[in-house]
C-alpha cells in the first residue's frame, strides 16, 4: 500500500509541474518546447470514446504540423480506410466532402473515426493543404492497423486491374483461399482453429512477393507519380499477410496476436518514413493510438506478460526522436459499446479507483492540464506501479476493476500526460437513440 504521506508528496509535486489547459493558443507551448526536433510524437487516448481527448489531440497535432513541420498523421486506423481520407486532404480524391470520405470507416466501431472532432480535422486539412504551394509541404493522412484484410484484398485486385490485368486474375486466384468465409477475418481464423479449413499463408506470401518483384515494371509504365498507388498496394498486400497470420492466431495465443498487430503497426509506421524520406527526407509524424499502444509496454503489467506495443517499438527503433504523450480522465461519459460489435451507447464513466493514477491526477486543483512525466521520476509514488484505466471501444463498468484497469509506471511509460478531469462522449456522426438518449443515472453501477 502506498502511504498517504507519499501521495501527498506525489499530488504537491503534480500541482507544481501543472501545466493548465484553458483552450488558450499557448496552452502547448512548453510542450512543444520539450517536443522540440523529434521526428516521432504518439499521442494515446485513455478511451476509443472521448470527446476532449480526440480534440485536445487534433488541437497538438495541427501546432505539430504549423510550427514544426510534421507531415504524416498515421492512426489505429483501417489502411485502405485511411487512404481513402488521404485523397481527399491532398486533394486527389472525388468525394466532395469530408464528411463523404470518412465513408470508408464502414467497420465496428465507426464512430471511432466518423465522428465529429475527426470530421472537423479532416476538413481543418484539406483547407490547410490547400494553401500548401509545393506537394511535400501537404500533410497526409494514414492507417496502422490491420481488421480490413477484405477491403485490402479488394484494394490490390483493383490496383492491377489498371497496371496489369493478367496480375490481377492470378491475385483474385490466390485470394480465392478466402472465398469459404468472405474474406471475414475472424470467421477464418474460427475455420482454422475448428479444423475446417486449410490456411492461406503460402498464397499471400506469393502475391506480396509478386506484387514486390514486379512494382519496378509497374512503376516505369505508370512514371514516378504512380509511387504513392504503387506503395498503397504493395502495404494492402502486406496487411492481408500479416492479418492472415494475426487471425490464425487469435483463438490460439492472445498475447501473440496482441504482439503481431503492434508489430504490424509499427512496421507501417516504419515503412511510412522509408516511403516518404525518398521525397523529403526526415519525414515527421503524429501517431494517434490508444493509450495501451502509445504508452512504453515494458512499463506496464502488458510488458510483464510478454505483451509489446508501437511505442515500445518506436523508441527501441528510433531513441530519443520519439515523444509518446497519454491522456487521462476522472469521471465522465464516454461512447462505446457493451460487446463487441454491439450497438453505441454513450455512457457514464465512474470515478477512479482510490490510489489509482487518475485518483491522484484528479487530485490536483486544476481541471484541465499536461505534466511532463520525467519531472515525476524521482517520486517515490510514482515509481512503483499504481492501477491506470483504460476503456477501449467496449466498457463494462460493472466489471470495471477487472477489465480496464492495469498496473503502470507512469513516469517511464509516457513522456507527458494530459489530464482532462471530467469529460464528455464523444458525438458519433450517425447518432442513434440508444446514444442520444444516453445511460440513465439508475443504470450507473455503484460498487464493483
Amino acid at each position: 500500500m502506498q502511504s498517504a504521506l507519499s501521495t501527498d508528496r506525489s499530488v504537491n509535486t503534480l500541482t507544481r509541474l501543472a501545466r493548465p489547459v484553458t483552450g488558450a493558443p499557448n496552452d502547448y507551448d512548453s510542450l512543444l518546447g520539450l517536443i522540440g526536433d523529434r521526428r516521432f510524437v504518439l499521442i494515446g487516448e485513455a478511451s476509443h470514446g472521448t470527446h476532449e481527448f480526440f480534440r485536445e489531440r487534433a488541437r497538438i497535432t495541427r501546432r505539430l504540423i504549423d510550427e514544426l513541420g510534421f507531415t504524416v498523421v498515421a492512426v489505429e486506423g483501417d489502411w485502405p480506410d485511411a487512404y481513402r481520407v488521404n485523397r481527399y486532404v491532398v486533394g486527389m480524391s472525388d468525394d466532395a466532402d469530408a464528411d463523404a470520405a470518412l465513408l470508408g470507416f464502414r467497420r465496428f466501431p465507426t464512430w471511432m473515426w466518423r465522428n465529429r472532432d475527426v470530421l472537423a480535422f479532416v476538413r481543418w486539412l484539406r483547407a490547410r493543404n490547400d494553401d500548401q504551394a509545393h506537394p511535400a509541404r501537404k500533410a497526409r493522412f494514414y492507417g496502422l492497423d490491420l481488421y480490413s484484410m477484405r477491403a485490402s484484398i479488394e484494394a490490390v485486385v483493383e490496383y492491377l486491374e489498371r497496371v496489369d490485368p493478367d496480375g490481377a486474375r492470378r491475385a483474385r486466384e490466390r485470394y480465392s483461399c478466402f472465398d469459404h468465409v468472405g474474406a471475414d477475418g475472424q470467421a477464418y481464423g474460427y475455420a482454422l482453429a475448428a479444423g475446417i479449413a486449410d490456411p492461406c499463408e503460402d498464397e499471400v506470401v506469393t502475391q506480396l512477393l509478386e506484387l514486390r518483384h514486379r512494382s519496378e515494371s509497374y512503376l516505369r509504365r505508370d512514371g514516378s507519380a504512380a509511387q504513392d498507388e504503387q506503395f498503397y498496394a504493395e502495404q494492402n498486400a502486406r496487411l492481408v499477410l500479416d492479418a492472415e497470420e494475426y487471425y490464425h492466431q487469435m483463438y490460439r495465443a492472445e498475447v501473440s496476436s496482441w504482439n503481431l498487430r503492434d508489430r504490424h503497426m509499427a512496421g507501417t509506421l516504419d515503412a511510412l518514413v522509408a516511403h516518404l524520406d525518398g521525397r523529403s527526407a526526415r519525414t515527421k509524424v503524429v501517431v494517434w493510438a490508444h493509450n495501451s499502444h502509445v504508452g512504453d509496454a515494458r512499463a506496464t503489467s502488458m510488458g510483464a506478460r510478454g505483451e509489446l506495443n508501437i511505442g515500445q517499438l518506436a523508441r527501441q527503433s528510433y531513441g530519443g526522436e520519439v515523444m509518446l504523450i497519454g491522456f487521462s480522465t476522472y469521471a465522465g461519459r464516454v461512447t462505446a459499446a457493451s460487446e463487441w460489435g454491439g450497438p453505441t451507447e454513450r455512457k457514464h464513466v465512474r470515478p477512479g479507483r482510490p490510489g489509482s493514477y487518475e485518483s491522484i491526477l484528479h487530485a490536483v486543483a486544476v481541471p484541465q492540464y499536461w505534466v511532463p512525466t520525467g519531472g515525476l521520476a524521482t517520486e517515490e509514488a510514482f515509481l512503483r506501479p499504481r492501477l491506470e484505466r483504460a476503456i477501449g471501444v467496449i466498457y463494462r463498468p460493472e466489471t470495471e476493476l477487472q477489465s480496464h484497469y492495469f498496473e503502470a509506471h507512469l513516469a517511464t511509460q509516457f513522456d507527458a500526460m494530459i489530464h482532462l478531469d471530467r469529460t464528455t462522449a464523444l458525438e458519433p456522426l450517425e447518432l442513434t437513440p440508444l446514444w442520444d438518449r444516453g445511460e440513465p443515472p439508475e443504470t450507473f453501477p455503484t460498487g464493483l
